[in-house]
């Protein structure tokens, strides 16, 4: 029989990222993907994110708002001593909060870092050490700004700077922990399939009975990102045998229904990870000639650790002249049948190989927009060749628009085409 936790202890969490910074685009918002990751880790869900601007009042109702549907509420920046930085004061207000406690160990290490960096302290660093005395300390080890960790109305909020290293450091050897030593937590596992050739709708279709009769505990959700899509089945519960054993038997079953297209399992076996273990395994090296891609197959590629023992370099050839100096393409071929042709992927695939004496060479050429470039080729039309020693083959897509969309789709395909096709 199988058996969960009451509801009540299946947490729902709540990350509110504060700046100005964030809202016009100046820098991402990295800390809520990594603090999401971190939660689930441990049995906690995200069920929503929010970014605000450094203004008192919208940090208020973020708050109420947050506290009214989440068990935990995080808030990354807005920590600094600059007039801007209104985190503190805000949350202090939210909770009614008008006394201050400051504390003699954050002084003090703020004076320690500051000697290391023969910087002078002041009063506005002393004001890093005063928190509303409703807070509890969350001890920065790596910058000047502590969180903080109020429990109020039966909801945990934690208020953390904003900086990345800083706000990993005190999720990690503060937050984590303090919340598994509160609640207890049940387990939170994900398998992944990943999958390359074939669309999210096409793969839905014929999945659609397996989905149907999933257990409630087990949810499916589809990742698609230019022509692979990852198939994320999650399992939550109490009792983590049962968990574990559930979600194997959904993944096996999962498998057997699309494994004409599958090419690894997990996040960290990507296709680049996969061609590179089969190269080796097979003690083949491979080399590739980009035109419309630019170098991405290649980058892809030694991405990998250890990727040096079977990839042995590239050609850059992004206009014709290129092609016809470093590859030795024939003007005639060219005139004939214009750089985005089938003639072209051939003749660079093969050229390409010959000169860089590999195994296999990857070649690509096409029109990724917006404009056709010099040639009357349809926008989105691409050539892929793939040479050995034995065959040479050309395979022919139009991957639409726009530009980003045909690039990456290029380097993808060109990918599990030499997975699939050759190893």
């Amino acid at each position: 029989m199988i058996t969960f936790i009451s509801k009540l202890l299946f947490l729902n969490a709540e990350i509110i990222t504060i700046g100005d910074e964030i809202l016009i685009g100046q820098i991402v918002d990295t800390n809520s993907q990594w603090i999401g990751k971190e939660l689930n880790k441990i049995g906690v869900s995200v069920y929503q994110i929010s970014s605000i601007q450094d203004e008192q009042q919208h940090i208020l109702n973020a708050l109420k708002e947050a506290e009214s549907r989440a068990d935990i509420v995080i808030i990354t920046g807005g920590l600094g001593p600059t007039k801007d930085d209104i985190t503190k004061k805000t949350i202090a207000t939210y909770f009614n909060d008008t006394e201050i406690t400051e504390y003699p160990e954050v002084i003090a290490h703020i004076k320690n870092l500051f000697k290391k960096y023969d910087h002078p302290f002041n009063d506005v660093q002393r004001y890093q050490a005063q928190l509303p005395s409703k807070a509890t300390l969350l001890k920065n080890e790596l910058g000047t700004a502590p969180g903080m960790w109020f429990y109020e109305n039966d909801t945990v909020f934690v208020s953390l700077p904003g900086v990345p290293y800083e706000m990993r450091g005190l999720m990690t050897n503060e937050v984590l922990p303090k919340l598994q030593a509160k609640f207890e937590l049940p387990y939170i596992v994900h398998k992944t399939i990943l999958t390359y050739g074939q669309g999210e709708s096409v793969i839905a279709s014929r999945i659609e009975n397996f989905e149907n009769n999933l257990p409630e505990f087990i949810k499916l959700a589809y990742l698609p990102s230019f022509g692979k899509v990852r198939l994320r089945l999650s399992a939550k519960g109490n009792d983590l045998t049962v968990v574990e054993t559930a979600l194997e038997k959904a993944i096996e079953e999962l498998s057997s229904l699309v494994s004409d297209i599958i090419v690894g399992y997990d996040d960290g076996e990507t296709i680049e990870k996969q061609l590179g273990e089969a190269l080796k395994a097979k003690n083949k090296t491979l080399s590739t000639a980009e035109s419309l891609t630019g170098g991405k197959i290649a980058a892809s590629l030694v991405s990998i650790p250890g990727s040096s023992a079977y990839y042995k370099g590239s050609f850059i050839v992004y206009t014709a002249a290129l092609k016809q100096q470093l590859l030795d393409i024939p003007t005639s071929v060219i005139e004939e049948h214009s750089v985005v042709s089938a003639e072209v992927a051939r003749a660079m695939a093969v050229n390409a190989r010959e000169k860089l004496g590999t195994d296999y060479t990857i070649a690509v050429t096409g029109n990724a927009g917006p404009t056709k470039d010099h040639n009357d080729k349809e926008v989105g039309l691409v050539y892929i060749g793939i040479a050995s020693k034995e065959t040479v083959e050309v395979h022919e897509f139009n991957f639409g628009q726009p530009r980003e969309k045909v690039i990456n789709k290029t380097v993808n395909k060109a990918l599990e085409l030499l997975l699939k096709n050759n190893m």
